[in-house]
């Protein structure tokens, strides 16, 4: 019984892999959505081999970005205001949904503690 059991298992656990092409989604164009104290707030940026280029509420901020492997990133603003503002961010895309969009965790270079989950959309 406990053999059965444990075959199912590595059935289902085998046939539920989560789809991870990354490199895709290395470069073109996208929007994330988020909500902020309540509103909804979507930023728009992208991409190419070496900036992101983001417009948010009518400001735009580049950043340049380095690939550590097909599903990671650093980006590191050109023209930090802060002191927050040059530390880098580090992306990680956790899955991907066909060319679409992709589920992704962020965080400030070393602070794993605050890290955040989100959703992006392609729409080029």
């Amino acid at each position: 019984m406990k053999r059965t059991l444990f075959i199912c298992m590595l059935l289902f656990i085998s046939c539920y892999t989560l789809e991870r092409n990354c490199k895709p989604f290395q470069q073109g164009e996208f929007q994330f959505t988020q909500i902020v104290n309540g509103t909804i707030k979507t930023s728009y940026f992208s991409r190419d081999s070496l900036y992101e280029i983001e417009r948010y509420e009518g400001k735009v901020d580049t950043a340049t970005i380095r690939w550590v492997n097909d599903c990671e990133c650093i980006l590191t603003k050109l023209n930090p205001t802060s002191n927050q503002d040059k530390r880098p961010i580090q992306i990680r895309i956790l899955s991907t949904q066909g060319n679409d969009s992709y589920t992704f965790e962020y965080a400030l270079v070393g602070d794993r503690k605050n890290k955040q989950k989100g959703t992006i959309e392609r729409i080029k």
